[in-house]
C-alpha cells in the first residue's frame, strides 16, 4: 500500500511533464486490476487441481497424474485452454444483452472484493475504514449476476437454479453478517488492518490473540454460511446436477462458462480470506513472512471446504432453509447478545 503523499508526488511529476493526471491514475488502476486477475487465475487453477487430488484421495483413486508431469499439475491449464477454444453458443431465444453481461457481473463483483483483503502489512490495495461492510455489500452483487444468467438463458432449469441461489443467498447472508458483528464489537473497527492488529497479542498470556478463541460460535456460524454463500456442498442446491442439469449456467459454454467457474473459486478464496482476517489473526504468525501466514491459513480453510464437499451429501431445500432461519440465525443473535453484554460490562466507564 503506497501512501497518499507519495501518490500525489507521482501524479505531480506527470503533470509537470504535461501529461494529464488521469493517465497515471488509469495506468495504476489497470496495473492493480491485472495483478488481481492474475492472482485469481493462478489461485483458481491451483484450487481446481487441488480439489481433484483431494477428492481422488478421499475416493481411493489417483486423480490427475499425466498431463504436465508431476501429479498432473498442468491439467487445470489444459482445461482452461480447452474452454478458451470452445465455441461460444448463445441460445436463439435467450435475452442476449442479459445473457452476455451475467458472467461479467458475477466476476466483477468477485474481483472488487479483493481490493480490501489484507495479505500482509502494506499488502492491501485500499485500506478502507469500512472494509468489512464494503466486502459484504459488493459480494452480494454476485446474486444479481446469477439471476441475470438464469433469466437471460430462457431455460426453466437455469431459472430454477437462479431463484434457488437468490433464496439461499438472502437466507444465509443474514446470519453471516450477524456472526461478524460479535468480533467487530470487540475490535471496535470495520477496517481490515485494525482487525488483524487487534489479534496480535495473546489471551491470558497463553493462547494466541485470534478472535476464534473467544468467538468460536461466531466462526462456526460464519463458515457454515460462507459454504452456503459459495454454493458448495452440502449447500449446492442452485447447481444440483441431478435435478437442474448444472443450474443457472446450464446454457453457457466456452469462455463465459469459464468465467462463472473462475468466479466460484474467487468467491471461495474471498470468504476464507475474511475468516482468516476476522477470526484467525490474518497475517499474524512467527518466523514466516506475514503474507505466507495469511495464505497458509486461507488455503487451510479452502481445504476444509473441499473436504466437506467430498464428504457430505446434499441437503434438501427445506433442510437448507431450516438450518438458516431456525438454527444459525438464533445462534448468531445469541452470540451477538452475549458479546454485546460482555463488552458493555467489561468496558471502562466513560
Amino acid at each position: 500500500m503506497v501512501s497518499a503523499g507519495a501518490l500525489e508526488q507521482f501524479y505531480a511529476l506527470f503533470e509537470a511533464w504535461g501529461i494529464p493526471w488521469i493517465v497515471p491514475r488509469l495506468a495504476i488502476m489497470l496495473g492493480v486490476v491485472s495483478i488481481i486477475i492474475g492472482f485469481i487465475s493462478v489461485s483458481a487453477m491451483f484450487l481446481i487441481w487441488w480439489e481433484r487430488k483431494i477428492s481422488a484421495h478421499i475416493q481411493a483413486r489417483f486423480g490427475p497424474m499425466r498431463v504436465g508431469g508431476w501429479h498432473g499439475w498442468a491439467q487445470s491449464i489444459a482445461d482452461g485452454l480447452k474452454l478458451l477454444l470452445k465455441e461460444d453458443i448463445i441460445p436463439t431465444r435467450a435475452d442476449r444483452p442479459v445473457f452476455i453481461l451475467a458472467p461479467i457481473v458475477v466476476f466483477a463483483a468477485s474481483l472488487a472484493t479483493y481490493v480490501v483483503i489484507p495479505f500482509g502489512p502494506g499488502l492491501i490495495v485500499q485500506d478502507l475504514n469500512i472494509g468489512i461492510l464494503y466486502i459484504i455489500a459488493i459480494s452480494s452483487l454476485t446474486v444479481v449476476g446469477i439471476i441475470m444468467a438464469g433469466w437471460g438463458s430462457n431455460n426453466k432449469y437455469a431459472a430454477l437454479g437462479a431463484l434457488r441461489s437468490a433464496a439461499q443467498a438472502v437466507s444465509y447472508e443474514v446470519p453471516l453478517v450477524i456472526s461478524l458483528l460479535g468480533p467487530l464489537l470487540l475490535v471496535g473497527s470495520l477496517r481490515m488492518t485494525d482487525i488483524v492488529e487487534y489479534q496480535g497479542g495473546t489471551w491470558l498470556g497463553i493462547l494466541p490473540g485470534w478472535l476464534i478463541v473467544v468467538q468460536p460460535l461466531a466462526f462456526l456460524i460464519y463458515f457454515t454460511c460462507a459454504v452456503a454463500e459459495t454454493n458448495r456442498l452440502p449447500f449446492d442446491i442452485p447447481e444440483a446436477e441431478s435435478e437442474l442439469v448444472s443450474g443457472f449456467h446450464v446454457e453457457y459454454s466456452g469462455m463465459r462458462f469459464a468465467i462463472f467457474f473462475l468466479a466460484e473459486y474467487a468467491n471461495m478464496f474471498v470468504v476464507c480470506a475474511i475468516a482468516t482476517t476476522v477470526f484467525l489473526g490474518g497475517w499474524q504468525g512467527p518466523l514466516l513472512a506475514p503474507w505466507v501466514w495469511f495464505l497458509l491459513k486461507t488455503y487451510f480453510l479452502l481445504f476444509v471446504m473441499i473436504w466437506l464437499r467430498w464428504t457430505l451429501a446434499r441437503v434438501r431445500v427445506d433442510q437448507l432453509m431450516h438450518v438458516a432461519w431456525k438454527v444459525l440465525l438464533p445462534l448468531a443473535f445469541v452470540n451477538l447478545g452475549i458479546t454485546g453484554l460482555l463488552v458493555l460490562v467489561l468496558s471502562p466507564m466513560g
